[in-house]
């Protein structure tokens, strides 16, 4: 199962998200989403989880989805929120049950990392670039239980 993975859009769609996330089974946003014309172009390639983000928080996203989200995907669990942290901070307080997957955003810094077996994924930003940092998303592959996933510069 391919499954395009992406954060802080703060309402813009990149066209090159489509060009990407073609042939993608599923979507998962990661939060900070800016605005709904967003979500129905995601729609439009694929079923979307989102989550909210602090940019979306008190808006009417806010009372439409989560703050975080829990996913089972071929025997892979997936745990979705906005705010992460490190990895090793991260295995601290994980929630349960445990996830083999932990997709974050926030910091705008595409982050790829496995500690513990369980697989922190942070797509970057798939807005417009911001502190320096490229904009990216990412693709997540499972494959009989198991993830996989590769950053994808825009």
């Amino acid at each position: 199962m391919l499954i395009g993975v992406l954060s802080d859009t703060h309402g813009r769609f990149n066209p090159a998200i489509a060009r990407h996330f073609a042939g993608v089974e599923r979507i998962i946003h990661a939060g900070d989403i800016g605005n709904e014309a967003v979500l129905e172009r995601l729609k439009a390639i694929a079923p979307v989880t989102a989550v909210t983000g602090n940019v979306d928080w008190g808006s009417s996203l806010d009372r439409q989805l989560p703050r975080s989200a829990r996913l089972e995907l071929e025997g892979c669990r997936i745990y979705v929120t906005h705010i992460g942290g490190t990895p090793t901070r991260l295995l601290e307080h994980l929630p349960e049950p445990r996830p083999n997957v932990y997709i974050f955003g926030h910091t705008h810094q595409a982050l790829l990392e496995e500690h513990d077996g369980v697989l922190f994924l942070n797509p970057g930003s798939a807005g417009a670039p911001r502190f320096g940092l490229p904009a990216s998303l990412a693709l997540l592959r499972i494959t009989q239980g198991r993830a996989t996933a590769e950053i994808v510069p825009l």
